[in-house]
């Protein structure tokens, strides 16, 4: 039986961990996570925000998904979407989520990520 999402996982291309970490923690507002020894040599970074946890790995062949992608719940929506825009990451406000409030973005390598607010 499954219990919990325990994490997404999101690719990016090799050698962009410190850009990865000035988005995830600096823009998202994410903790980094220490990857595992064994891990942590293949690359990538985890991030973490409460019970959120994204992990970005390297692919040597990147493409980044133009559909796939995390929602992730946020409070105060608005004010969310003036940080990012602050961070220079785009922010696309979408109405078709009847009861929510929802603006979509993307990481600096082109990962899609959902914001979303219950109203």
């Amino acid at each position: 039986m499954i219990t919990a999402l325990d994490h997404v996982q999101l690719a990016a291309p090799p050698g962009s961990e410190e850009r990865l970490r000035a988005f995830y923690v600096k823009a998202l507002g994410m903790t980094e996570v220490p990857k595992p020894p064994e891990l942590a040599r293949r690359g990538g970074c985890w991030f973490q925000a409460g019970a959120v946890r994204l992990h970005l790995g390297i692919e040597e062949d990147f493409r980044a998904a133009r559909k796939a992608h995390p929602g992730l719940r946020v409070t105060g929506i608005e004010a969310y979407a003036a940080r990012l825009e602050a961070h220079e990451a785009p922010v696309t406000w979408d109405s078709g989520l009847p009861g929510h409030q929802r603006f979509f973005s993307r990481d600096p390598f082109g990962n899609r990520l959902e914001f979303l607010e219950p109203h």
